[in-house]
């Protein structure tokens, strides 16, 4: 599928105010996005992430590497290439608050060089799309959160850009609102063919919406992998078991030579013990302690992965002992 970003060995560094150290931001940043892709950028904070975003969007520039948008140096030709990316920010900075929902549409697109006429038909089907018809005459400020982020995306659309940059789309968002940003961002990229970058500290997102994600930590990219990829390597063998009686100490002495993770919750009745094996044949050796006291087991849970495990353990490093694991 054809590439609209591609960033190549990117790099950023800044100088500390007083101290005057250099800090390396961005350290030979490499990754493309593919045209109609949902890809996540993530990292913890100080990562170089934001940095990595504001390059993108052309606000901060590079020391050195190049970015591509649909083909266009951003750097050689700004202007033209940044037609082609339209940033929604966190915090709905890219509104105009006492300006009503209508309004803000019809200014924004007018930055972008079309008259109100020109855009009054796909303005009335934004509104209709987002839900937003009944709030057109409504101030900015008045809209919940969830309608300010409606109203942010159908913005950006109407820019008719083919690169959607989002940072922190559902946060503050209540659990039905993110679910219906979430819907809106899929409608998005599958049904108007844009490519969208979701930068997002809220991991069921990133699980839910997006095929691919690029992890930086440190300034350098630790992870470029399919969601799905990255929770099957990281799907361990994780059970969680309730117990009939306490573990004898000779018990937990062997559990805790016998396996590198578990955690045991006592109780007269019903203890918790959960534990991660690196081969599914452990089992048997799981159940052989238990047997030395005759631990009743009262129920066996087999515990899933969520992404949001998977990228704390990339975060800290542990994504290559886990192909060592798996090869």
């Amino acid at each position: 599928m054809e590439q609209i970003i591609h960033v190549q060995n990117l790099k950023k560094s800044y100088k500390k105010r007083k101290t005057k150290e250099v800090i390396q931001a961005v350290k030979g940043i490499s990754f493309s996005v593919r045209r109609g892709e949902i890809l996540g950028l993530l990292g913890p904070n100080g990562a170089g992430k934001s940095t990595t975003i504001k390059m993108i969007c052309g606000l901060v520039k590079p020391d050195s590497g190049i970015i591509q948008i649909n083909g266009i140096n951003n750097q050689e030709k700004r202007l033209k290439a940044l037609r082609h990316i339209s940033a929604v920010l966190e915090g709905n900075r890219n509104l105009y608050w006492r300006l009503t929902v209508r309004e803000n549409l019809e200014y924004f697109a007018g930055n972008r060089g079309f008259s109100r006429k020109a855009v009054t038909e796909q303005v009335d089907e934004l509104l209709d799309e987002f839900q937003l018809k009944g709030k057109e005459k409504e101030l900015v400020n008045r809209l919940s959160r969830g309608m300010q982020q409606k109203l942010a995306i159908a913005v950006a659309m109407l820019a008719d850009s083919e690169v959607i940059l989002l940072d922190e789309p559902t946060l503050g968002l209540d659990v039905e609102t993110s679910y219906e940003v979430r819907e809106l961002l899929r409608k998005v990229a599958n049904e108007h063919q844009r490519t969208i970058i979701i930068s997002s500290h809220d991991m069921d997102v990133i699980q839910d919406i997006c095929e691919r994600t690029v992890i930086i930590n440190n300034g350098e990219i630790v992870t470029n992998d399919k969601v799905e990829n990255l929770l099957k390597l990281f799907d361990v063998r994780a059970y969680s078991l309730t117990l009939g009686n306490l573990l004898s100490d000779n018990q937990q002495t062997l559990l805790k030579k016998k396996f590198a993770i578990y955690q045991y919750t006592p109780d007269t009745y019903q203890s918790k013990l959960e534990v991660e094996l690196a081969k599914s044949e452990e089992i048997y050796e799981l159940f052989d302690i238990l047997k030395l006291a005759r631990t009743p087991v009262e129920a066996i849970d087999r515990k899933t992965v969520n992404f949001e495990q998977v990228f704390l353990k990339i975060v800290k490093g542990e994504q290559q002992n886990e192909k060592l694991k798996s090869s």
